[in-house]
């Protein structure tokens, strides 16, 4: 999620709707639980979203299909999904993460199964227990969802737009859409299809596979090939034109924005081009099948990596250069930083968003905008004005590591997080010294590409390239209450003063 965006999102919570039992299928044999099976957990155990995702399985891969009836984005939809799935355990029964309207049915390998509702939980017990080790499929056949507008208040998963719907997931909120176990410790790929009417254009992440046409319907079917965590899913389908650029290093480049803004918005982004060839000179080889971007016309308040097509809204796109560029370079980053490489728990985030904002700011400094954009001539300064606030952002929002608290997503996508998490990177970077660095940054996108990794591996990591423990340290710049003193710097010092007051970056509109 990119950094410098007016922070208008204050009071979302966190999963936890009203409860809702629904119970359908079949009656469960008197064996269904098998002999020392047991439930799956309802949730994975993060502590700042506790119920999210589930436990008991491993998904493997996702065959999604989605069917929008009519060209009005504020339309229901309906879905079927098969997921692939290894059991962890001895499995009686095991949840799904679905928010959406209704489920239909229900089966495990072809068999009538039960289910139950209780908020944003679907429970599953299928004919048989699942075996510890087997791979299973559940399919959710003629489940409904509803999009909600857009807006800077209210960023859920699923949402319209002036001329369609799009998907706005991260955290917590993809599983608004389709049943899935929407927690990104849990990677998977993915086969969209999406049936439209005739006319309107859909769009997923991924390489394109098909086009297919029944009476006045299209059906498009996008294959993501690569793990991908479920609050980065995309599709896009409305009245959007989708404009194909010459790759980069092999790397297919593809723009979606709406028809009737096409002519304005595409010039902007042709930038990309030449920040994924800058962003592989940095860390190594693109992670995925393509890249490019997807603007839509509406108050969104944030930019978002959705996997291959960052998602960003008109309003950052009518901002100056100097302003849309770096932060077009922050999303780009999380191609490898948070989604490549995803977080194993949601405190772990400053490893998406610290290293996206380190990227972001090295691309302003590279390019000649330093300076208009945050208002610090020089990198230096400006992580001496991010430091002098450390103690206040560990104060009100805690550790980098460790957010406080999960009650607005804005609780956990915090400054502290972002610039605080680029100033970890930093400190490391004086520590260790710039060599090392660079090739940690690159060992890091290559040993952990296609999995979700904890803050604990990346400081292990750490000492091992750098040959030195560097546990004490990092533990101290990532979970501590206090700024520690910045290697190199001696005389700086915490507390708002002169030279945090000058960044509009800092203390202006950004989450």
């Amino acid at each position: 999620m990119s950094a410098l965006i007016e922070r208008r999102l204050s009071g979302l919570l966190a999963a936890g709707a009203t409860a809702l039992v629904l119970v359908a299928g079949v009656p469960a044999p008197a064996h269904a639980g098998g002999s020392g099976a047991s439930p799956g957990s309802a949730g994975l155990g993060d502590r700042l979203y506790p119920l999210l995702g589930n436990g008991g399985y491993d998904v493997q891969d996702y065959d999604l299909a989605i069917r929008y009836p009519a060209k009005d984005p504020a339309q229901t939809v309906t879905g079927d999904v098969t997921i692939t799935a290894v059991a962890t355990q001895n499995l009686s029964r095991f949840d799904l993460d679905f928010g959406g309207d209704a489920v239909g049915r229900v089966s495990v390998d072809g068999r009538p199964a039960r289910f139950a509702r209780d908020g944003d939980e679907l429970i599953v017990t299928p004919a048989r227990a699942l075996a510890k080790g087997k791979a299973f499929r559940v399919t959710v056949s003629g489940f409904t969802a509803t999009p909600i507008p857009a807006n800077a208040d209210s960023p859920a998963g699923f949402v319209t737009t002036a001329d369609g719907t799009i998907m706005a997931g991260q955290p917590d909120q993809s599983h608004q859409l389709f049943p899935s176990n929407d927690h990104p410790r849990d990677l998977a790929t993915y086969t969209i299809s999406m049936t439209r009417p005739s006319g309107w254009a859909a769009v997923a992440n991924g390489r394109h596979v098909a086009d297919r046409t029944r009476g006045a319907a299209v059906t498009s079917v996008y294959r993501e090939s690569k793990p991908m965590a479920g609050e980065l899913i995309q599709l896009a389908v409305g009245d959007f034109t989708v404009h194909q650029r010459p790759s980069v290093g092999g790397v297919p480049i593809r723009d979606v924005v709406p028809t009737r803004l096409a002519a304005d918005l595409l010039p902007k982004a042709d930038v990309e081009r030449s920040q994924l060839a800058w962003m592989v000179s940095k860390v190594g080889r693109y992670p995925f099948e393509n890249y490019g971007s997807l603007v839509i016309d509406t108050d969104l308040g944030f930019a978002l990596e959705t996997q291959t097509l960052s998602l960003y809204d008109t309003g950052l796109f009518g901002t100056p250069a100097f302003v849309l560029d770096p932060i077009m370079a922050h999303e780009l980053a999380h191609m490898w930083f948070g989604d490549s490489v995803a977080p194993y728990q949601w405190s772990d985030v400053w490893q998406s968003e610290g290293h996206a904002t380190w990227y972001e700011l090295a691309y302003a400094d590279e390019h000649g905008q330093f300076e208009d954009y945050t208002g610090q001539p020089d990198l230096e300064s400006y992580f001496k004005a991010v430091y002098a606030l450390g103690d206040q952002y560990r104060t009100k929002y805690g550790p980098v590591a460790r957010p406080l608290k999960s009650g607005s997503i804005w609780d956990v996508f915090n400054p502290n997080v972002y610039d605080g998490g680029a100033l970890v990177l930093y400190a490391l970077r004086q520590k260790i010294g710039a060599k090392a660095f660079d090739a940690l940054e690159r060992t890091w996108v290559s040993a952990y590409r296609g999995k979700s990794a904890s803050t604990q591996d990346f400081i292990a990591l750490a000492s091992r390239v750098a040959h030195q423990d560097l546990r004490v340290f990092l533990n101290d710049w990532l979970y501590g209450t206090e700024t520690p003193p910045m290697p190199g710097h001696p005389d700086w010092t915490t507390g708002a003063g002169s030279a945090a007051k000058s960044s509009n970056r800092l203390l202006g509109a950004r989450h």
